[in-house]
């Protein structure tokens, strides 16, 4: 039987089938084998990859585990159910997945893929104690933050370049005991073989190229993808054009940022203040 042409434009519903048949797809699954697997007949497989049945939190978490997604799926069902995630954050979580080196930098927060548990911990907290989320979205984002610190782990890893405003180092999460713990876990992620850590400083001034988060994934085929936020959603670029300009501006941060030796005794010195 021919599939249905999918169009993850037209609601956030068929966004999630469309996902959904592109990771039974890397699979190698059928949707009669994923059915069998998940305990659904494929006609129900068909409506869920077409976006004319909503999906239960428990059947996705199975289809999460049967597809070896990494939470995934769950990631995306959230964002069906108007949750704290931003738009454009799961496929772009559902991306980064795939990535042989991914480029960092962040303004005030350590970014997700470097944080202690604590300090996530502390993060989602406070975004509770603002209202921003529930204490249950809370607890969803932490537990998918940690799945996606499981398979940047993952073997072969890829390489991590993170480069932090200093803002990071000083903006207190959590207290002076979480900060210093986060702190000490960055200078040991930068001595594995595949962390690069460094500190752009504030006296970087107008040589900073961007003036928010920004991310960049190279992938396993050759194509690369850059991801940017604002306070009300996230945006996946992939024209070959736009991303090869950050990437050249990431270059250049680079190379104006703080070695890794001076970006350690600057992340030293963070930690001590802390503590202080």
């Amino acid at each position: 039987m021919r599939e249905s042409q999918l169009d993850p434009s037209a609601s956030p519903l068929k966004a999630f089938g469309a996902q959904l048949r592109r990771l039974r797809k890397a699979a190698g699954l059928t949707q009669t084998q994923l059915g069998d697997l998940t305990q659904l007949s494929d006609s129900q497989i068909s409506n869920l990859e077409r976006g004319t049945r909503n999906p239960t939190l428990d059947w996705v978490r199975v289809a999460d585990r049967v597809l070896d997604t990494g939470g995934t799926l769950e990631l995306t069902y959230w964002s069906l159910r108007g949750s704290s995630f931003l738009p454009g954050y799961p496929e772009y979580v559902a991306k980064e997945r795939e990535a042989r080196v991914i480029r960092l930098f962040e303004l005030g927060v350590i970014p997700g893929l470097v944080q202690t548990r604590a300090y996530a911990e502390a993060l989602e907290a406070g975004a509770v104690a603002r209202g921003s989320v529930t204490a249950e979205q809370g607890a969803e984002r932490l537990r998918l933050l940690l799945n996606r610190q499981d398979r940047v782990n993952r073997d072969p890893a890829p390489l991590v370049h993170v480069v932090l405003d200093e803002s990071c180092l000083r903006t207190v999460v959590g207290g002076g005991s979480v900060m210093s713990q986060q702190l000490e876990h960055l200078k040991k992620l930068a001595q594995r073989p595949n962390y690069v850590v460094q500190v752009a400083p504030f006296d970087l001034g107008a040589l900073r190229p961007f003036m928010r988060s920004m991310s960049l994934l190279d992938l396993g085929d050759g194509a690369s993808l850059g991801y940017t936020e604002t306070h009300q959603r996230g945006y996946l670029e992939n024209d070959r054009a736009i991303v090869s300009a950050w990437a050249r501006e990431y270059d250049l941060l680079q190379v104006e940022a703080l070695s890794q030796s001076a970006s350690f005794t600057r992340i030293s010195k963070a930690r001590r203040d802390s503590s202080a």
